[in-house]
């Protein structure tokens, strides 16, 4: 393109010279020739009025007293009647320049010069002409150059941003170039990086979630598979398939929370449902863990109290709890239900060194954890309640409780936010 760009410039001020130079020659090659020609009539005019006066005062005419009146490689021949023929300077050869004047007393001068007097001037404005026109040239190339330069380089760092693009490095440059289409590419390919930045980060959340949400319902649901298969009593293998179908039910249900959410987080479809359900479900999948670490899981509180949100996401929830006070945790685990005002409470404490208090409600954060785990579970879960108009809080760190309020109202059939929208 830089090529381009010069060859191009160039072109355009070779026409011009082309054009302009050449009407410039013939302009000035004709001023000069008149020039001289007008100098010559000037002369024969000048020296027919000396001889004419020295005529008329009976003064002698030779070339001795004509001599001075000629200027430089002039020639002049004065021819005076019944006189001699007089000659001043030396007579040029080849192509002249002839003026011819008659004076008063019948005399005739007659003056020359050489052409190539006015072929050199000539020569002389060509070289000026011609050196004007190599500096146009180089201005010209030198402006083409800088111009070029101007164009490609933003073009060339377009083009390292788009393959960056494309390499998987969505950082935008945020970089503008002074010419309006060019900022405009800038801005889209920003656009771009910024939409692509967005896309990625949430596909990236998206595994990590999923990664984090399938590992405990799949290590339960191979649980139970090892349970079947280490047992001959048909009763309880039935029990144990029963309860793996229920644990895949719940394992799709995860799945398309996941998928769910990843679209839209506020997608949330609550319906009015029994918490003592949901609390037993995970008791049931949970103990065997706890026994494995030489612990118990509890349950107590308000029965039979409904709520309102989605149960496979409040099943998640008390999962991303009750696994973050098996790992982090200690003692006994207890899940406690109660009332408080329009909404019904699940606190999940445990007997643990508790949170540090640099953290507190911080936990909730991504990435944020006591201790060296992902910092992934609990952000999950809050999002998960926060869907369903219900939220996480941290309602003590020392020792850790942790409650998940959801409200008791059927929700509202308004599009608009209501009582039960949720709460940052």
């Amino acid at each position: 393109m830089r090529r381009r760009l010069i060859q191009s410039t160039l072109a355009v001020v070779l026409v011009v010279i082309a054009v302009f130079g050449v009407s410039l020659v013939i302009v000035e090659t004709r001023t000069i020739t008149n020039t001289a020609q007008e100098r010559v009539d000037t002369e024969a005019v000048r020296l027919a009025s000396i001889v004419d006066s020295r005529l008329l005062g009976e003064e002698t005419v030779d070339a001795a007293v004509l001599r001075d009146q000629i200027q430089g490689d002039r020639y002049a021949e004065i021819r005076i009647p019944r006189h001699p023929v007089i000659e001043v300077g030396r007579k040029p050869s080849g192509d002249v320049i002839s003026a011819t004047e008659t004076g008063e007393e019948g005399e005739t001068v007659t003056v020359q010069e050489p052409r190539s007097s006015v072929t050199r001037e000539v020569g002389r404005t060509l070289l000026i002409i011609a050196a004007v026109a190599l500096l146009a040239v180089i201005a010209a190339v030198l402006l083409a150059v800088r111009q070029a330069n101007r164009l490609a380089s933003p073009l060339t760092d377009l083009a390292e941003t788009a393959e960056r693009l494309g390499s998987g490095d969505p950082r935008p440059r945020h970089k503008r170039y002074g010419v309006p289409e060019l900022d405009r590419v800038a801005d889209v390919l920003d656009s771009s990086a910024e939409r692509i930045a967005r896309m990625l980060t949430a596909e990236r959340r998206l595994a990590a979630d999923a990664s984090h949400q399938l590992r405990t319902p799949l290590t339960a649901l191979s649980m139970r598979l090892e349970e079947i298969t280490l047992t001959d009593d048909p009763d309880t293998v039935k029990d144990e398939a029963t309860i793996a179908l229920t644990q895949v039910e719940r394992l799709t249900d995860v799945v398309e929370r996941l998928l769910t959410n990843s679209r839209d987080p506020r997608t949330g479809s609550a319906v009015t449902f029994d918490l003592d359900e949901v609390i037993q479900q995970q008791l049931a999948e949970w103990r065997p863990a706890y026994r494995s670490a030489g612990r118990a899981i509890v349950s107590s509180g308000k029965r039979h109290l409904q709520a309102v949100g989605t149960p496979g996401a409040v099943a998640q929830v008390l999962a991303a709890l009750i696994e973050n006070s098996l790992m982090h945790g200690g003692g006994t685990v207890a899940l406690r239900t109660r009332v408080t005002g329009n909404q019904a409470v699940i606190e999940v404490t445990d007997e643990g060194p508790g949170i540090p208090a640099d953290l507190g409600a911080r936990i909730f954060e991504r990435a944020i954890s006591g201790r060296n785990s992902t910092g992934i579970g609990l952000a999950v879960a809050r999002d998960l309640a926060e869907a369903d108009g219900g939220r996480l809080e941290m309602l003590q760190t020392k020792p850790p409780v942790i409650g998940l309020f959801l409200s008791r109202t059927p929700p509202s059939k308004k599009p608009a936010q209501g009582p039960g929208a949720p709460v940052r």
